[in-house]
């Protein structure tokens, strides 16, 4: 791998970037873009790069555009996953992107946070999904470090961040339907009203 740190340019991840920059908080738009970068050296660990599946183009739209749920375009009409990914899927077929590659890209981020679940969708909803919770800390073992440590250096994480936690839990408390029973957000909201009972 040459440099783990360049991102795709052109007019669609110029666009990718930009929404996802405008519309969600600095820290997710990092972890958005952090996610990509450590699911392209999962991929490059595997040697999956050079299977016939690998889309690199996907594979940023898909890690970038994760938690466009969690930004200020999301209504809080449905939970953030779908919620983003349908933002994702607007954003792509606006920028004439094939039908069956929004389709690819609208199941990675949906099904991002869907353990067991995930890992059994293909390489792009692998990759995705192991990207945003190797930002989390996890599925890291056995990665070059000197890899890890370039992504955290040029894109840092706070110490005792939890803006992903937070929005998750906003996002959940804006309607019933934002946080289906059993939902990651159901689940970070009941925590947030559980922590405050107990303050009280």
């Amino acid at each position: 791998m040459t440099d783990v740190l360049v991102l795709p340019s052109g007019l669609l991840p110029d666009a990718i970037l930009s929404i996802t920059r405008t519309s969600e908080s600095p820290p997710i738009a990092e972890h958005s873009i952090r996610s990509f970068l450590y699911a392209r050296i999962r991929a490059a660990h595997e040697g999956t790069v050079a299977d016939a599946q690998y889309r690199e183009d996907l594979l940023f739209a898909a890690c970038v555009l994760h938690d466009l749920g969690l930004g200020s375009l999301a209504q809080g009409r449905t939970r953030f996953e779908v919620e983003g990914a349908d933002l994702a899927a607007a954003l792509l077929t606006e920028h004439a992107v094939p039908a069956a590659d929004v389709d690819q890209v609208w199941e990675a981020i949906a099904l991002h946070s869907s353990h067991g679940i995930a890992d059994r969708r293909g390489l792009l909803t692998y990759l995705t999904y192991t990207g945003v919770f190797m930002d989390a800390g996890r599925f890291t073992d056995g990665l070059d470090d000197g890899l890890l440590r370039q992504v955290r250096v040029a894109y840092p994480r706070p110490a005792g961040d939890r803006s992903v936690r937070d929005a998750i839990a906003d996002h959940a408390a804006r309607s019933e339907a934002a946080a289906p029973p059993y939902s990651i957000g159901a689940e970070l909201l009941r925590q947030r009203r559980a922590e405050a009972n107990t303050a009280n």
